[in-house]
């Protein structure tokens, strides 16, 4: 009786941190938007922004070039990573490195912070990148949620 006791106990405890854990990994998710310059006039769904991510092109629907900036590893680029490019860290980090092997496509080039990202993107045309959608500003195009 005593063996079921605990058992029950360190079930229900293991229940419990599964869940608490799930609730903060939940509330740890950024809301991820895609950002431009606001001059860029080109149509951009999802697979165009992965392509653009994932160096399988390097310009806009429109043929002008697509300059993607990536944030530094966090919580933001997880989630735009697992989310629009349909790969984990460490899928990503093994593409670029055979990409960057056989001579393909050089990996976006990483920006430290929100403000860094915002005033790039906004001062040039051709920048595409992905931020936390509370630190967007006026200054950039929101082209995906």
């Amino acid at each position: 009786m005593k063996t079921m006791k605990i058992s029950w106990i360190a079930k229900a405890s293991l229940t419990a941190c599964m869940l608490a854990g799930l609730a903060i990994t939940s509330s740890a998710m950024a809301d991820v938007v895609v950002i431009v310059n606001p001059s860029n006039a080109a149509s951009i769904d999802e697979e165009q922004i992965a392509k653009i991510f994932l160096g399988q092109t390097k310009t806009f629907s429109n043929g002008s070039e697509a300059i993607p900036i990536d944030q530094k590893e966090g919580p933001v680029r997880e989630e735009f990573g697992n989310k629009l490019l349909k790969k984990n860290p460490a899928q990503l980090k093994a593409q670029w490195a055979r990409q960057i092997f056989t001579g393909g496509a050089k990996p976006p080039k990483e920006m430290a912070s929100d403000d860094e990202i915002l005033k790039f993107v906004a001062s040039t045309p051709g920048a595409i990148a992905y931020m936390d959608s509370s630190k967007v500003n006026k200054t950039v195009k929101v082209l995906k949620h």
